[in-house]
Parts: structure tokens; C-alpha cells; sequence
């Protein structure tokens, strides 16, 4: 399936990873490259995360504070939010 990710994904993501490399630009590129990757499992593979809290979502955990929450729009996979894991959602 096609990966599609969403503005707010992006937002999400570009925030996350300027915030952790003002300490650590080498944390922010290992963990961009874990949401990266998740991303394309999702993409190969639909089912294999968890189903989300929200009505046709699914979640992906990455590392343990973040959860990459997506949806699948036809053939698409698309990535929605990335979120803190002590973010309320939804």
C-alpha cells in the first residue's frame, strides 16, 4: 500500500525531532529513522499494529513514548498524528 503522510503527522514529527535534537541531534535521527521504519511496516502490512482508540485507527508504538496513530483510506496507509504516549488521545 502507499504511505501518506498526514500535515499533522508531519508537524508532529518535525516538532518531536527539533525538540530532542536541540540535546541530542543523534537521538532525533535514530528515532525519525524508527518512525520511518514503523511507517513502511504499516505500509506492508495494515494489520499488524494494534487497533486504535479512535473508530478505525490503528497505533504503533515507537520506542515507549511515542504512538504513531494511522488509518487505511483505500489503498493508502496514512499516518495521522505522532504523539507523546502521555498525550491524551483522542
Amino acid at each position: 500500500m502507499r504511505l501518506v503522510w498526514r500535515q499533522m503527522a508531519r508537524k508532529d514529527r518535525f516538532r518531536i525531532m527539533d525538540h530532542i535534537a536541540q540535546d541530542n541531534p543523534e537521538a532525533a535521527i535514530m528515532l525519525d529513522e524508527s518512525f520511518r521504519e514503523k511507517a513502511r511496516r504499516a505500509a506492508h502490512n495494515p494489520s499488524l499494529y494494534r487497533k486504535g482508540r479512535y473508530p478505525e485507527t490503528r497505533e504503533i508504538v515507537v520506542r515507549p513514548n511515542y504512538v504513531m496513530i494511522y488509518r487505511v483510506s483505500g489503498e493508502c496507509v496514512e499516518i495521522i498524528r505522532i504523539l507523546h504516549a502521555r498525550q491524551k488521545w483522542p
